[in-house]
């Protein structure tokens, strides 16, 4: 009796004290602590990887006017190097994407930028230009096109879309030189007059010599 009697009394001893012992299932839960950090941690950093590669494509689509990324065809490519032949002077690829347009320029000699806003996409241009054996003359850049100033350059491709081609008509009319051309893949521009165009379907290419539009704004 005198040993059962003895064991409330430690036990109400130890809970004034603040020191009872966890029972066996409270025990268990503290042994799998250390896993449940550790779980939280792989689901966080999954969660975090997640938004950093999906925000840069995620992003431009919240925009107003967005630009998406659509790979070109071969034979879109194919028509603008052939719309670029006796052309010189130093060339931009407004929405760059994979940066193809840029590297096939750059192998015809061209002095080529793209601009994109998807840096997963720079990045990628820029190790295929490397690649390709032409990162000397192959630029690639993070930017939003309308804070890019064109006027420096003599060649001008864009892969746009229907709702920004009437802004970017104008953006450019103000901006180029007299001996600029623009060559639109897939859209082309609302108001002005193509110089020359080539291909059909989505391989369609619209070429405008800034020259010619102007001349004809400047007609009675």
């Amino acid at each position: 009796m005198e040993g059962g009697g003895t064991l409330p009394e430690t036990l109400k001893e130890e809970r004034q004290l603040g020191h009872i012992l966890p029972t066996s299932s409270e025990a268990s839960s503290v042994k799998r602590s250390p896993w449940g950090f550790l779980l939280t941690g792989i689901v966080g950093g999954a969660l975090v990887a997640v938004y950093a590669v999906a925000t840069p494509f995620i992003t431009p689509a919240l925009r107003k006017i967005c630009l998406p990324f659509v790979p070109a065809t071969s034979k879109q490519i194919e028509n603008v190097v052939k719309m670029l032949r006796c052309r010189r002077g130093p060339l931009v690829d407004i929405g760059s994407g994979d940066g193809r347009i840029v590297i096939a320029a750059a192998k015809e000699g061209f002095s080529a930028v793209g601009y994109e806003l998807n840096p997963w996409l720079v990045w990628y241009s820029r190790y295929c230009a490397w690649q390709e054996g032409v990162h000397g003359s192959a630029r690639f850049y993070i930017s939003d096109l309308w804070k890019v100033t064109f006027s420096q350059y003599s060649n001008v491709v864009i892969f746009g879309v229907p709702q920004m081609m009437p802004q970017l008509e104008k953006k450019l009319e103000l901006e180029l030189e007299d001996d600029a051309r623009v060559i639109a893949c897939r859209f082309p521009f609302p108001h002005w007059i193509p110089d020359h165009v080539t291909g059909e379907g989505i391989d369609t290419v619209w070429v405008y010599d800034v020259s010619t539009f102007r001349g004809r704004e400047k007609r009675p």
